[in-house]
């Protein structure tokens, strides 16, 4: 394993890092691809996006001096590829897989006259409690996020969401039901 003087070049910060990214890249891709399951593009995505957090950092820390040293450069690239991953299953997009065939149909399109009908609703509804449903279920926010994004709790989420999906019962009365239906 490589210690950060290996890495140390008279070029200046830039020389170091890539001397360093060099000596480190075949390592860190044989872990990704670990990580990735064998796939080996998500892999090269995640080596590049570990040496890019890397890099950013290359400047700001002194790895070289005793003051702010990281004494093993080789295990905080490792780390810093393993949370990129982690972060990378988290998204929702993580979920995506690229197919070989498209479907002959065409996905079918929602009925024109509900989702009027729910514009309409959603329209009846005061701000907070449009927000709230079209936070949660148009864009499928969990209630943490939802949270978040209009500053509340997330107790304080879920109550207006009952609220607010009383309400809009309300407005729709029995109309939803026969468009619902068809």
């Amino acid at each position: 394993m490589a210690r950060e003087g290996q890495f140390r070049t008279a070029g200046g910060r830039d020389e170091d890092f890539r001397a360093f990214a060099a000596a480190r890249t075949p390592h860190l891709y044989r872990t990704a691809c670990l990580l990735a399951g064998g796939d080996t593009h998500l892999a090269e995505d995640l080596v590049q996006e570990a040496l890019g957090r890397i890099y950013a950092q290359w400047h700001r820390t002194s790895w070289f001096t005793p003051r702010a040293r990281i004494d093993n450069p080789a295990g905080y690239a490792h780390t810093v590829l393993v949370r990129a991953f982690l972060s990378h299953r988290s998204r929702r997009s993580s979920g995506e897989r690229p197919v070989d065939t498209v479907p002959d149909a065409a996905v079918r399109e929602g009925d024109p006259a509900l989702r009027l009908t729910l514009v309409d609703a959603l329209a009846r509804l005061a701000p907070r409690d449009r927000a709230v449903l079209v936070l949660r279920y148009w864009e499928d926010r969990s209630v943490a996020e939802t949270a978040e994004t209009l500053r509340s709790s997330p107790g304080a989420v879920r109550t207006q969401t009952v609220r607010a999906l009383g309400r809009i019962r309300g407005v729709l009365g029995d109309s939803l039901g026969e468009l619902a239906d068809r």
